[in-house]
């Protein structure tokens, strides 16, 4: 039996990268999905290629009334909500604490912090409803395990994650529902640094080096673990930190 059937879940950031890995593995599980990112002509292009029993829905992570939607479609489409793969997120912009912009920090905030906010307040109800669920985040060894220079807003919104899950966990515990962060790594995904046209040819190295393994990730191995803990096999794992990270965290080499 595959370990998603009947399984109704939400994936954001579902356009490329580990969004999109996640919502072909969670489908090839029986998974019946709702996909959202930001442009729409590239979630189409996954909902189509997946075919079957997955709806879309374009828009921005920061509006609190695009995480209603979206728990609104899954019910309306599938009768329910079981896991969240809260993913969407991004860097914004790089560059020493102290002469950063107060918007540049707001929107990097926003989009990675915030936006996980609005995902779980609306997605726990529509899980308890169902008899609980799985509630995942992508967070980051940046800020949750190493401080990078000229990245202080993105550290500072992916270890605020850990607290809202941990806070969550205890929360939603008793209508069993968990809530889960993964520590992802550097992943080879298109929003990578080293995959920009501009990039410095000796980026993709010295990411490669902050790792134990001495490489980046492939999205579909950030996506295997996000299917464990949105599964039954995870049902006794709920306000964890799980570091998909190859090794970063203890890497001081």
């Amino acid at each position: 039996m595959a370990r998603l059937d009947g399984k109704v879940a939400i994936i954001t950031g579902a356009s490329s990268g580990i969004g999109e890995a996640a919502a072909r593995r969670f489908a090839a599980e029986g998974a019946k999905l709702v996909l959202a990112a930001r442009r729409p002509a590239e979630l189409e292009r996954v909902a189509d290629e997946l075919g079957g029993e997955t709806a879309f829905l374009a828009g921005d992570v920061r509006d609190e009334a695009y995480a209603e939607a979206l728990v609104a479609l899954a019910v309306e489409r599938f009768g329910g909500l079981d896991i969240a793969f809260n993913n969407a997120g991004a860097v914004g912009v790089s560059g020493p604490l102290t002469g950063l912009a107060a918007e540049d920090w707001g929107w990097t905030i926003a989009t990675n912090l915030t936006a996980a906010f609005y995902g779980a307040k609306h997605q726990a109800a529509a899980m308890a409803a169902r008899g609980g669920g799985s509630i995942l985040f992508s967070s980051s060894f940046v800020g949750a395990a190493n401080g990078i220079p000229g990245m202080g807003a993105y550290a500072a919104a992916k270890a605020g994650l850990l607290g809202l899950v941990r806070t969550l966990a205890v929360e939603l515990g008793p209508q069993r529902v968990r809530a889960n962060a993964l520590i992802i790594g550097g992943t080879d995904t298109p929003a990578s640094s080293a995959r920009q046209p501009d990039a410095d040819p000796g980026v993709q190295a010295w990411m490669e080096q902050l790792h134990a393994l001495k490489r980046l990730a492939e999205p579909e191995e950030i996506a295997e673990m996000a299917l464990f803990l949105a599964s039954d096999a995870a049902s006794f794992v709920t306000g964890g930190a799980i570091a998909v990270d190859g090794g970063a965290s203890v890497t001081k080499t």
